[in-house]
């Protein structure tokens, strides 16, 4: 069974299941302003982007064909990021190659580790990570959950997508963040051009940033399930903002 195969199957038990523990949190956003299309026009794929990513998806797929180690692809918009495992470097940079040539992708994110496949535990834990940070959006509404793409590697949430406003992006960014067992974030997200619904944000925000309360304190959103583990510090966790 593949990685992909085995998210989909355990993610509905896992939003159900026990903490798996907290830990410190690094936050890497990715933020980038789509030009040319109003925000009206490109907001939502549609069905039509969504069978697009679909099969685009199973074409990489097989394009890797399994020969680059434990690789998952994830597409959204004809944007493609790669994700698992691959024996060496060199291999890790030939994944990305097969991938680029696939006709209809437009860049590929290489996050594949150099490292051994994932144990079942390790893919548990994802998948659990995935299904919380999937709910936890879904019931956030600031954010426009069926915007978003994730994928947990490694307990590495990798969010794809369009974001309304860059204050949509913060809020989606921290919701991923505050999930227990969560390493870090990495935003691979477009902010679409035009005029959300909703008030502007009142100034320039870094992704990831928790909002300041009346009193100063960052209460950010609380995630599903218990609290991350005593020791973790995720309102702490350094911010680094790269541009796709």
């Amino acid at each position: 069974m593949t990685r992909s195969s085995f998210s989909l199957a355990m993610a509905s038990t896992l939003l159900l299941s026990p903490c798996l523990g907290g830990c410190a949190v690094a936050v890497v956003g990715g933020v980038a302003a789509a030009g040319g299309v109003g925000y009206e026009a490109a907001q939502e794929r549609g069905v039509d982007g969504t069978f697009a990513d679909m099969n685009l998806t199973s074409q990489v797929n097989n394009a890797l064909n399994s020969q680059y180690g434990n690789v998952n692809a994830t597409v959204y918009a004809g944007r493609v990021l790669l994700t698992g495992s691959s024996p060496t470097p060199q291999v890790k940079a030939q994944a990305q190659q097969a991938a680029s040539q696939v006709p209809g992708v437009k860049v590929v994110y290489n996050e594949i580790e150099v490292a051994p496949g994932e144990d079942p535990w390790q893919v548990t834990k994802d998948s659990w990570i995935t299904a919380q940070v999937r709910s936890n959006l879904v019931f956030n509404g600031d954010v426009r959950s069926g915007n978003y793409t994730i994928e947990t590697d490694r307990q590495s949430v990798y969010l794809m997508g369009s974001a309304r406003s860059q204050a949509e992006l913060d809020q989606a960014t921290q919701i991923a963040r505050y999930v227990p067992g969560v390493q870090r974030v990495v935003s691979y997200v477009d902010i679409r051009s035009g005029e959300p619904s909703g008030p502007p944000p009142s100034g320039p925000a870094q992704a990831g940033m928790p909002p300041a309360s009346p009193g100063g304190a960052s209460p950010g959103p609380r995630p599903l399930g218990p609290p991350p583990a005593s020791g973790s510090s995720p309102a702490n966790a350094p911010i680094q903002v790269e541009k796709l």
